[in-house]
């Protein structure tokens, strides 16, 4: 099994929400040391992202939505071709923003809501 990426705040991973599951930002980094550049860290944090999900039974294919924070717009493209590689043919809504700084001096964040009827 996979290990799940560390809190890095007084937070909880993964909330459920009646059928949702919100999952918190997830940096493209493991133990804390995050991945060499931005397409790295785009596809490690989707990992991060199928990981948390998989503690509550989900997969990326029940995610509806996500956000990408990123700290330079100008990589929007970059990000877009790392993104659609991680999830491929599957594609959540997205927003995408740009934003002054992201924690451990990450270049991106990616949060997720899933879709998951309970049962």
């Amino acid at each position: 099994m996979t290990a799940l990426p560390r809190v890095a705040g007084p937070y909880s991973s993964v909330v459920r929400a009646g059928d949702f599951l919100v999952c918190s930002g997830q940096l493209g980094a493991v133990d804390g040391v995050l991945a060499d550049g931005l397409s790295a860290q785009v596809r490690q944090a989707v990992a991060n992202v199928a990981s948390v999900l998989g503690t509550e039974g989900a997969t990326l294919d029940d995610v509806v939505k996500t956000t990408v924070f990123m700290v330079d717009i100008v990589d929007f493209d970059a990000m877009n071709d790392a993104y659609l590689e991680a999830f491929g043919d599957r594609r959540p809504a997205r927003t995408a923003v740009a934003v002054r700084a992201l924690p451990l001096g990450a270049v991106v964040e990616i949060e997720a809501w899933a879709f998951l009827p309970s049962s």
